[in-house]
C-alpha cells in the first residue's frame, strides 16, 4: 500500500452539496453489483438514492473520502430502525464504494472504520452489512475486517423446474 496516498485521502462528512456526484457514483456501484446478480437497476433508481443520501447527509450517516476535491468513494450508515424489539441496538452499513482506481489502497477500510465509529458512538451494539453472495472480493474484504455471516437470504426465480405457470 502507498502510504503517502492513503495520507493524501481525508474522510469527511458528507454535505448536500455533494449528493449529485454521490448518486452518480452509487448508479456505478449499482451497475457493477448487476454482474453479481443484483436485481436493483441502477439509472432507474438515481433519484431514490439521491433523496436518501441527502436525509444520510443531513442526519449524518454520510461520509465521503476524498483526495483534494475529488470524492473517491462513500459509506452510508444509520441504526436500524425495524418493527421488532431486539436485544441489541444494531447499525446498518446500506453502501460503501471506492472508485476503481482507488481500490486496494486502504480508502475502503477507513470508509467502514469512519461509519463504525460513528454507529458506536450513536448506540450500536452489533453493526449489520450486506454483500452479493457472488460478490468474493467484497466478501472477503468485510471478513477481513471481523464480519462474519449472520443471516443468509435465498432466493429463486418464480418459474423453476419444480414450479410453472401450468401448476
Amino acid at each position: 500500500m502507498d502510504h503517502t496516498d492513503e495520507c493524501a485521502v481525508r474522510i469527511v462528512r458528507a454535505g448536500t452539496d455533494s449528493i449529485d456526484v454521490l448518486a452518480d457514483l452509487w448508479v456505478e456501484l449499482a451497475a457493477d453489483q448487476r454482474s453479481y446478480r443484483s436485481h436493483l437497476r441502477a439509472d432507474e433508481n438515481r433519484e431514490r438514492i439521491r433523496e436518501a443520501m441527502a436525509r444520510h447527509a443531513v442526519t449524518g450517516g454520510l461520509r465521503v473520502a476524498r483526495t483534494g476535491d475529488e470524492i473517491v468513494g462513500f459509506v452510508m450508515f444509520s441504526l436500524e430502525r425495524g418493527d421488532f424489539e431486539q436485544d441489541d441496538v444494531r447499525g446498518v452499513i446500506r453502501n460503501l464504494y471506492v472508485v476503481p482506481a482507488r481500490r486496494g489502497r486502504g480508502v475502503g477500510s477507513r470508509l467502514l472504520e469512519t461509519a463504525e465509529t460513528a454507529l458506536v458512538d450513536a448506540g450500536a451494539a452489533r453493526i449489520s452489512l450486506e454483500a452479493m453472495a457472488r460478490n468474493e472480493r467484497a466478501r472477503q474484504f468485510y471478513e477481513r475486517h471481523g464480519y462474519a455471516v449472520h443471516r443468509v437470504e435465498l432466493e429463486k426465480a418464480v418459474e423453476s423446474d419444480t414450479h410453472s405457470k401450468e401448476d
